[in-house]
């Protein structure tokens, strides 16, 4: 009987053991999941200008500009201005904004047929902005601007921007009241014309960002609440499409990913190779969160957290298919370093 007794109990002993192992095994392959996200973030050299948050930045050609902006630390609001080259990884002062268009910050800027534009904001005062600028950079060595027809909204700040085939698109924002409002600008003629208005809710410092032709806003904040409605504008219709909400518990769909944490406010989105990317900002703090946009299924991917220091109120542009991101702030903390993204890549601290 004694014997019998120990090999009960060794079978049994065995048997827990390896059902141990096995829980563990799934448990590590879970953890692997969750932790294995792609894409690298690499630094780049620093922004020459002043460190900054809350600028603005467009693409033309082959660089990037970036101006305006804040600095807590001095209390000081710009109007300069800085062009980036990819290839060197370099950055060249150009023309500032004349003195007539104030420094400022909370502005919006687009690129459209060949030259930038630049917007809205508000001032060292904190007068909200309505008036519009636009920057040549083949003018002279250093460029030029040049005023255009103010911006036909209210004056404002934490709008958002975007250009398609050759015009200029502005809307949302803050005038003390929170905004959904829509406006068009043609290069060829001068002229504003207001569009149909966003859809759902009013919003602030949200992201846009443009993909087929077809511009999108996601995120923002309305009073108190972060917004979770996203929509899509198509320029030749004049029509906004509302998308899948960017929370979870708001869609029936079964790929809909309930782990999603999209909302927030003061991030920065850019696209790559037809995929769209939203980082940084958050709720009510500075975030590093990314997540990769697939246009096809209206449905978000999770990658590598941005490996800067968190922030929020940073620039992001994209230069022949290399995206950037770059300045923004932290608690009193305002940046000027730079970073690219891969998104298929692996994510390699040490680059």
């Amino acid at each position: 009987m004694e014997t019998t007794k120990k090999e009960r109990m060794k079978k049994s002993f065995l048997y827990w053991l390896t059902l141990l192992a096995v829980v563990a095994v799934i448990n590590a392959c879970d953890d692997d999941d969750d932790d294995d996200l792609w894409g690298n973030w690499v630094e780049m050299g620093a922004f020459e200008g002043l460190p900054r948050t809350d600028a603005v930045s467009f693409v033309i050609g082959d660089y990037a500009y970036v101006g305006t902006g804040y600095n807590g630390e001095e209390d000081e609001r710009y109007r300069d201005f800085w062009r980036y080259d990819p290839q060197y990884d370099t950055w060249k002062q150009v023309a500032s904004m004349p003195d007539e268009a104030v420094a400022r910050n909370g502005a919006v800027a687009f690129a459209a047929a060949g030259k930038g534009y630049v917007g809205t904001g508000y001032d060292d005062d904190d007068n909200k902005l309505n008036d519009f600028w636009e920057y040549d950079p083949s003018d002279g060595e250093l460029g030029s601007w040049k005023r255009i027809a103010d911006f036909p909204g209210t004056a404002r700040y934490g709008a958002v921007a975007f250009g398609i085939n050759d015009k200029g698109y502005v809307g949302t924002g803050y005038d003390g009241n929170r905004l959904k409002d829509f406006y068009e600008y043609d290069p060829a003629t001068g002229e504003w014309t207001q569009k149909t208005s966003v859809g759902g809710s009013k919003r602030r410092d949200a992201v846009a960002f443009v993909i087929n032709g077809e511009g999108y806003i996601f995120t923002g904040v309305d009073n108190s609440d972060y917004v979770t409605d996203a929509w899509k504008y198509n320029p030749e219709t004049d029509v906004w499409t509302e998308l899948k909400e960017i929370t979870s518990g708001t869609n029936d769909d079964e790929s809909y990913d309930d782990d999603y944490s999209i909302v927030g406010s003061n991030c920065v989105a850019f696209t790559l190779n037809g995929y769209a990317y939203i980082t940084t900002g958050g709720t009510g703090y500075a975030g590093n969160s990314t997540w990769e946009y697939d246009p096809s299924t209206d449905l978000w991917e999770e990658k590598t957290e941005f490996e800067g220091s968190s922030r929020s109120d940073a620039v992001a542009f994209t230069i022949n298919n290399q995206a950037f991101v770059a300045t923004g702030n932290s608690s009193g903390y305002y940046f000027d370093d730079v970073w690219t993204f891969y998104p298929d890549e692996e994510e390699d601290e040490n680059d």
